[in-house]
């Protein structure tokens, strides 16, 4: 009996969400728009030397599926800034923890007139475990900045294709 209750109430609330969110008149998903495709794929990324640097180039160039055969509509130049905070700190003052924090400043601009189009700034912030063998520690680091660059990259895209959807143009000047 009390299955059967208990299933007549799942499905009750099924039927009662499918028909709320059948209510969601104009919803569009985000990358349905195919002005933000073809925004994204055209942008070329100039980024600064360095390591976190190329990482940073290639997490942007696969987040926009970046179409390396076409001439790109938008240049965008990275800067970046990058800290590390010993945390977890022992009795023999060695980090056993350490705070990584990636700041990606960009401007995006028009290929054709140089014009801003827009520009912005995201800070990633992560912790990862200090090992005492010396290789190990190194390889904890390079792997804080591949993530902190790989999340950086998301949250560009993210507010690129926000800007896209909403009709972001190049500002005229």
């Amino acid at each position: 009996m009390k299955r059967v209750l208990a299933s007549h109430l799942l499905a009750t609330g099924l039927i009662a969400a499918t028909l709320a969110l059948g209510g969601c008149a104009g919803f569009q998903p985000l990358y349905a728009q195919p002005e933000v495709m073809k925004g994204l794929t055209s942008i070329a990324v100039r980024a600064p030397d360095g390591r976190t640097g190329y990482l940073m180039r290639q997490h942007l160039d696969d987040a926009f599926a970046k179409n390396h055969d076409a001439a790109p509509s938008y240049t965008m130049d990275l800067s970046l800034g990058e800290a590390r905070y010993p945390r977890g700190v022992r009795i023999d003052n060695v980090a056993t923890r350490y705070e990584y924090v990636l700041t990606a400043a960009y401007i995006l601009k028009s290929a054709a007139s140089g014009t801003v189009a827009k520009s912005g700034s995201v800070r990633v912030e992560l912790t990862y475990d200090s090992a005492d063998q010396p290789y190990a520690s190194i390889s904890a680091q390079q792997d804080a900045q591949d993530r902190a660059a790989q999340e950086a990259a998301r949250r560009i895209e993210l507010e690129l294709a926000v800007w896209l959807a909403s009709g972001g143009k190049v500002a005229t000047r």
